[in-house]
């Protein structure tokens, strides 16, 4: 059985990373290996790839063959590319300066629209983040709005309990002062009447009762 590019897992189970290791088809995938080339994290955007490109070329020249995932990644850094323009030239289908050229324009390329991706990330995130502080601003002010209004409310229901509770106790004074008035009043004018219709009645004795004769005596 060939040998194998693969990756081999590292890492927690919600974390993981893996290394890049040329290890025999039949060895299980975390078993033994011939070689490490490079580690992999995709827990980065883009992901994280550590790769010894040299290596990886001359293993593949040898005829190794990557799975399904590190065929991605070899294809993502070049070297199946690479790999292709070698057996060109090999054939003598391209000389050795027009390859060189081709990948190295390749090269930039690549180069170009992973700083294209980098740059986008990064204002996506700032953008984000510009958009999250504007939302919890905004609720910040209407928490505020909500608590003065419900002030406000608090403040017109007392106003409104205090206006109505005058009234009330201006109603409650009144008999009470009245009914302290009233006796005062009775016993104050009682004396007088009683002093200035006392003489008269005295008087009308006076006046009907009979002169007592001197001889009669």
């Amino acid at each position: 059985m060939p040998v194998k590019l693969r990756l081999q897992r590292f890492g927690k189970k919600a974390n993981a990373f893996y290394h890049i290791v040329v290890a025999d088809g039949r060895a299980p995938r975390d078993g033994k290996f011939i070689e490490k080339i490079g580690t992999y994290n995709p827990n980065t955007n883009p992901a994280t790839i550590d790769l010894n490109f040299d290596k990886a070329l001359d293993w593949l020249h040898k005829g190794a063959q990557p799975t399904d995932t590190m065929r991605a990644i070899l294809s993502y850094k070049g070297v199946l590319f690479k790999d292709h323009l070698d057996r060109g030239v090999a054939k003598g289908v391209v000389t050795q300066e027009l390859a060189d050229a081709k990948f190295n324009a390749w090269l930039e390329e690549k180069g170009r629209k992973i700083e294209d991706k980098k740059k986008k990330i990064q204002t996506d995130k700032q953008s984000s983040l510009k958009d999250r502080i504007a939302a919890e601003t905004k609720k910040r002010e209407e928490i505020a709005k909500a608590v003065l209004a419900k002030s406000a409310l608090a403040e017109e229901a007392a106003k409104a309990a205090k206006a109505s509770e005058a009234p009330a106790a201006a109603a409650s004074e009144a008999p009470a002062e009245a009914a302290s008035e009233a006796p005062a009043a009775a016993v104050s004018e009682a004396p007088a009447e009683a002093a200035s219709e006392a003489p008269a009645v005295t008087d009308q004795a006076a006046e009907t009762t009979p002169p007592v004769e001197e001889g009669n005596a």
